[in-house]
């Protein structure tokens, strides 16, 4: 059951992988015209013991009634063990209630609170990653700005207009994004941190892809301005975020 802001496909893959079923996982996004393949793969999946995710099944409320009758049809004699179907959705009084009832329900939410959001985003972040890039200090500094960053427009979602005009769903998959990008510049050239352009892409395009309203997008690039620049980096643990001292 999803909420405003979570996206577990990341963990789903994680899961997977820990389970030795990553490479027999199959994953569709259901939406229109999406019914029939999405059947095609859990036919397919029943016999050969693999996994089926059906993300954000609140976009096929038409084609939900189908999936209750396939799952109705399910015979445990006939179908692998190892065989699993996971659904993801937003909460819809649509959802069929026998899916709901028949099966093992979890919720992803967000955390709440600064410091729960960045302990989360560090959680998924090991040692491996942090030195794996060429300019390990500055990947490290940045990589905290970035999380920090992700942490306080999440947080803003609680004020209502207040901290935004309109409310949007920013994911950790936005947060890996420029994650994989500042790796990918400081590779690229070690004498060199490209400040703007990882602020217009995280910003304008990563983030900012979202943000519709001309005045969030004025202050979603003034935020990330504070968190990835040059003074982080040369004053490392000495840079304050903010005129309070934080």
């Amino acid at each position: 059951v999803l909420s405003a802001g979570s996206d577990p496909v990341a963990d789903m893959l994680v899961f997977a992988e820990d389970m030795g079923m990553a490479s027999k996982l199959e994953s569709i996004s259901l939406g229109q015209g999406q019914g029939p393949k999405a059947a095609r793969l859990i036919e397919e999946a029943k016999g050969k013991g693999s996994w089926v995710l059906l993300q954000n099944c609140h976009l096929a409320i038409s084609w939900m009634p189908e999936l209750e009758r396939i799952t109705e049809q399910f015979t445990p004699e006939l179908i692998n063990n190892d065989f699993r179907l996971w659904l993801s959705s937003m909460p819809t009084p649509q959802f069929p209630p026998m899916l709901l009832q028949n099966g093992v329900k979890m919720t992803n939410e967000p955390p709440a609170g600064l410091r729960a959001n960045m302990l989360r985003s560090f959680a998924k972040i090991d040692d491996t990653i942090l030195s794996a890039c060429l300019q390990p200090q500055a990947f490290r500094q940045l990589v905290f700005g970035f999380c920090f960053f992700h942490a306080v427009i999440l947080e803003r979602r609680k004020f209502g207009p207040i901290g935004w005009n309109i409310p949007y769903s920013f994911t950790n998959e936005d947060l890996v994004t420029c994650r994989r990008q500042l790796k990918y510049f400081l590779d690229d050239n070690t004498e060199v941190v490209p400040h703007k352009v990882l602020r217009y892409l995280g910003a304008n395009i990563n983030y900012g892809g979202r943000v519709t309203d001309a005045q969030d997008k004025r202050l979603i690039s003034a935020i990330l301005r504070n968190y990835v620049h040059p003074d982080l980096i040369e004053f490392g643990p000495e840079y304050k975020f903010s005129d309070s001292g934080l």
